[in-house]
């Protein structure tokens, strides 16, 4: 910053006596008749003398004669012709003029700067607590600012049953990037509070970064935790799509990332990484549009069955093509609404020919109910891979419309 100013300092003078010069020049030019006035009194003076050195006879004819030339001589350089009072008043006005033009540049320059450039990155920002707390903290932080934090860790060593100090001893090692120390202080931190879903989600974040930003395993767990806590914690939805991309499952991806959209604050930096998640998998973004609006109105009363069941049975002629541990899911979605999955269940070919229930409690959307749409869609499918989304070599039963409430589902797997 200091030397910023500097330099524009520095660059501001430079282009100021460039264009003031001239007009300084200019303006010096005005005082010139001051000065001969001055001079021609000494050269008068000398004039005198050399005349009466003459009439004293203390010089000859032709050394007077070569002193008053060598004086007359001096005049002609010395003495500028007379200006006019006119032109003097015009010659003094350069001076006026720049300073007026001097103050007028810095002044356009400091408006200019101030509508086009960022004046506050001159002020270094007060120290506060949400910085101290690692959320303004700078990675290559300060030397007093690493002191701060090891008297801090002093301190935690002191006072192990402080969950504020842990919190703010997890964040600041994590706005350091000292992930693995954050880690530690985020495991003391949930020993303390075992059940809030921010500081789980934190520490599910800062764990996959000392595992090469990898979520599988003990990150996935702690938000599993976190969601258990609250379904509707933005970033344990953002990192739950994070961890099912990871496992290539982009339909539960696009589930949570939907879930993360509806919940956030628009606008928000958590709206906007949902919405470029959901756009790079090429998942649709009004599910989560219907999932805000219905956790915005509350649900008329559901009828008193909203439950659907049925029969899944697999057609004979495909049963050659498929394993017993193969994958199926029977899934029911919205015929009018969102696109993802209002209830799923889960099992395995060796369980066919099945008989299956979907209720509001197989719900993948907090806020959205099976049980609050009229119209519902239900399909089976087996999978291979295991993941939700639909593979090519899926078996599939045709779409079977239902509503709420319906009890003899017919559904058969067979090939497409």
């Amino acid at each position: 910053m200091n030397g910023f100013v500097f330099a524009a300092a520095v660059i501001c003078a430079l282009v100021l006596w460039l264009i003031l010069r001239p007009l300084l020049s200019r303006a010096n030019l005005a005082t010139a008749p001051q000065a001969d006035q001055l001079n021609l009194a000494v050269l008068r003076d000398q004039l005198r003398e050399l005349e009466a050195d003459r009439e004293q006879g203390s010089i000859d004819a032709d050394a007077y004669t070569a002193a008053r030339r060598e004086l007359e001589q001096r005049v002609a350089e010395d003495v500028h012709p007379a200006v006019p009072h006119t032109a003097q008043a015009a010659a003094s006005a350069p001076r006026w003029q720049a300073v007026a033009l001097a103050f007028a540049l810095v002044a356009g320059a400091g408006v200019l700067y101030a509508s086009l450039g960022t004046p506050q990155a001159l002020v270094a920002p007060a120290a506060t607590p949400a910085a101290a707390a690692g959320q303004g903290l700078d990675p290559h932080t300060s030397n007093e600012a690493e002191a701060m934090v090891a008297k801090l860790a002093e301190r935690m060593a002191r006072e192990p049953q402080d969950p504020n100090g842990w919190a703010l001893l997890a964040r600041s090692y994590s706005a350091m990037g000292r992930f693995v120390a954050a880690s530690g202080a985020y495991a003391r931190l949930v020993a303390l509070i075992p059940d809030d879903a921010q500081i789980l989600a934190d520490y599910a974040d800062v764990l996959a970064m000392t595992q090469n930003q990898k979520l599988k395993g003990e990150p996935e767990r702690l938000l599993a935790r976190a969601l258990a806590a609250d379904p509707k914690n933005v970033k344990a939805l953002i990192l739950s799509g994070d961890a099912a991309f990871e496992r290539t499952d982009l339909a539960a991806a696009a589930v949570h990332w939907q879930a993360a959209l509806a919940n956030a604050t628009p606008n928000s930096e958590f709206a906007q990484m949902a919405r470029d998640n959901l756009a790079h998998i090429g998942a649709p973004m009004e599910g989560a549009d219907a999932a805000a609006r219905a956790a915005a109105v509350p649900p008329s009363p559901a009828p008193a069955r909203t439950a659907i069941s049925g029969m899944v049975d697999l057609d004979p002629a495909v049963r050659a093509q498929v394993a017993d541990t193969d994958t199926v899911f029977v899934v029911a979605k919205a015929a009018d609404g969102p696109r993802f999955p209002l209830a799923v269940l889960r099992k395995q070919v060796r369980d066919l020919p099945l008989q299956f229930t979907l209720d509001d409690s197989m719900g993948m959307m907090p806020g959205v109910k099976m049980s609050q749409f009229d119209k519902l869609v239900v399909t089976a499918r087996i999978s291979k891979t295991g993941n939700a989304s639909a593979a090519p070599g899926d078996l599939e039963s045709s779409p079977q419309p239902v509503k709420p409430g319906e009890t003899r589902i017919q559904l058969r797997i067979r090939a497409k």
